[in-house]
């Protein structure tokens, strides 16, 4: 027998074992050193690994608590080999943190900012704790993932591909837009899985033979959207179907402490690890955040303007709901800017929200118009600009939105616009979030009106004039449903000046809100949630008509009762359709000086003002 035959003999052989529940001397050996070296070098119960003494010596203490490094951790050889292959070398300060805790079966709640690498903070230990109790495909379900969205869970899913490569476990993926029937084939032989709520949910109640009754660990990824009350009767019946006796793990930028969640649950002695509660703010260090004042009729200007200013950028533009994003991305797609142009929403079918997801991770220069579905957790590489065109509805999503740029080591820089009625309140919820905000203004030089434009298309092409209405529909609708009346006013809006921004002549029925003068002044009053809701049967019987797709299972964005509503028809949703919004890149180096204020006093400006631009050239100035 040839010695490559042997040797394969030999790996069949040892994956048979396995199969059949036997491990090797050498894992046996193995597994019972990690034990021990767990054992005997735990940190104490809510200390902070930050603050121990870096490891000079490996033999010198028991301890990893000041550990570095991922070989200076007790980890199995198959999962270091894993993490060297994936290039994973240093460890970050919340893998610092959590790990020590995590690895010796504790539960965690892990607080960091967004980019600061949490996802391997509960993979390892997750993939090592299975390891440690010879966990084989025959005993079940060992360990759950938990995320809001699907695109997040896809990328889970394949770091934790990276992190498990060399282990023999099986790990399934399981979200909506995908097939069930396929799912239900293989999903009780699997050792982890990494889920929306609403389909291991669908799951639970219908799949003969999926039990979750040996679950060994349990982790909610981004946990306070998870906890919120768009996910508390998914969360309850999930909870319910799962054994009390478990490691969990909460992980989030913004994270809960909220006792009812907690005993929702059953964690039992958390270790609470935020490991940047002490940091100037809550963002990254390298981001450069400011906002500007925008009149409502204003802001499709400023946003096509600001685009056309920035076409070698790659940036994220953040809208509230599904019908303003179709809107908004057909329409300027129509006028082709010249950067390429994706959307990303929860009204799309699963296959060409991934497609669109990697086309923007894969682009060097390109604008992708979204909701709140693409703020959380996701990692998009290299990403310039995070513009968020509406108000966020907290200083949380205000956090998540500009954390998809500035990740980890590198430098990003976002724009949030703000109505004159939202600027007071807001401003006030960001201030004593500690974020910091400067007050800009457009360089009039550089902006643009695309209203006109827009009425040109609309008056050819009924389809998106359709879209259009829709959109300010929906954003309104979206306003009123806000629980923050301090922040949104929709009595406030001028909704005629709305519709013309949009291309509009005349503005479309709004059965929640009445018009009356006033003195000779036009009075707008909200007419109450009877007609809202009776406008929204009416809606989603139209969309049943059309053929309206099943939204997002686990949504981004408003909470998950608001997220229905504001769903958009994928029937007419516009979608990737590899098209690139107006082709190549212009090949000349534009001066991009779109936001400034008024006139620059280098004498008067405070000092850390940002002075003329690195590589692009706006210039920042504090408003006077």
């Amino acid at each position: 027998m040839s010695g490559d035959n042997k040797k394969r003999k030999k790996i069949q052989q040892t994956h048979t074992q396995k199969r059949q529940g036997r491990r090797s001397y050498k894992e046996d050996l193995e597994i019972a050193q990690l034990e021990q070296q767990i054992k005997d070098g735990a940190p104490p119960r809510g200390s902070n690994p930050l603050a121990a003494p870096e490891r000079q010596d490996a033999g010198a203490s028991t301890s990893y608590a000041g550990a570095r490094t991922f070989d200076d951790l007790p980890m199995s050889q198959y999962t270091k080999d894993g993490l060297k292959k994936a290039k994973y070398v240093t460890l970050t300060a919340i893998q610092r943190a959590a790990l020590p805790h995590a690895l010796c079966g504790r539960d965690i709640l892990g607080a960091a900012k967004t980019g600061s690498g949490k996802t391997l903070a509960f993979l390892i230990p997750l993939v090592e704790k299975l390891y440690r109790l010879k966990w084989t495909r025959l005993d079940g379900l060992g360990a759950l993932v938990l995320t809001p969205t699907r695109e997040l869970a896809v990328q889970i899913f394949e770091q934790l591909q990276k992190v498990g490569h060399f282990h023999d476990l099986s790990a399934g993926l399981l979200i909506g837009g995908k097939n069930v029937q396929e799912e239900v084939l293989r999903v009780s032989a699997m050792n982890i899985l990494v889920c929306t709520p609403g389909r291991l949910l669908q799951h639970m109640d219908e799949t003969p033979g999926f039990d979750t009754s040996s679950l060994q660990l349990l982790v909610l990824d981004e946990a306070d959207r998870i906890l919120d009350m768009g996910f508390a009767a998914t969360m309850d019946a999930i909870v319910a179907n799962l054994p009390r006796e478990r490691q969990t793990m909460l992980f989030s930028a913004t994270q809960t402490k909220s006792v009812r969640d907690l005993a929702r649950l059953s964690l039992t002695q958390p270790e609470y690890l935020a490991v940047h509660a002490e940091a100037a703010a809550p963002t990254p260090v390298k981001l450069q955040q400011a906002y500007m004042v925008v009149e409502l009729g204003q802001k499709m200007d400023v946003l096509w303007s600001f685009i056309k200013s920035h076409l070698k950028a790659k940036t994220i533009v953040f809208l509230s709901t599904c019908k303003q994003v179709r809107f908004v991305f057909e329409a300027f797609r129509k006028l082709r800017p010249g950067v390429p142009l994706r959307c990303l929403h929860g009204g799309m079918k699963q296959p060409k929200r991934t497609g669109v997801f990697y086309e923007f991770c894969n682009a060097q220069a390109m604008v992708l118009i979204a909701t709140d579905i693409a703020a959380r957790g996701l990692d998009f590489p290299t990403v310039d600009w995070v513009v968020q065109a509406d108000c966020p509805e907290d200083a949380a999503t205000y956090i998540h939105r500009v954390g998809r740029t500035a990740r980890y080591l590198s430098s990003g820089r976002a724009l949030l616009l703000l109505l004159p009625s939202e600027r007071d309140a807001m401003l006030a919820a960001l201030t004593e979030a500690k974020v910091p905000l400067t007050q800009i203004k457009p360089n009039p030089a550089k902006q643009q009106s695309v209203s006109p434009a827009l009425q040109a298309l609309l008056s050819k092409d009924q389809e998106l004039k359709d879209f259009a209405q829709k959109a300010l529909v929906s954003y309104l609708r979206s306003v009123f449903l806000q629980p923050r009346k301090d922040v949104f006013n929709v009595s406030a809006l001028p909704a005629g000046d709305l519709a013309a921004s949009l291309g509009l002549a005349s503005v479309p029925r709004l059965r929640f809100l009445r018009r009356g003068r006033k003195g000779g002044e036009e009075v707008v009053e909200v007419a109450g949630k009877e007609a809202l809701q009776e406008e929204e049967e009416e809606e989603e019987e139209e969309e049943v008509e059309d053929g309206k797709e099943e939204e997002e299972d686990a949504g981004g964005g408003r909470s998950e009762k608001k997220r229905r509503r504001l769903n958009d028809s994928p029937a007419a949703a516009g979608g990737f359709r590899g098209v690139d919004g107006g082709g190549k890149v212009e090949e000349e180096e534009e001066e991009d000086d779109f936001l400034v204020v008024k006139k620059r006093d280098v004498f008067s400006e405070p000092l850390g003002v940002r002075q003329k631009g690195e590589g692009e050239g706006e210039g920042y100035a504090v408003k006077s």
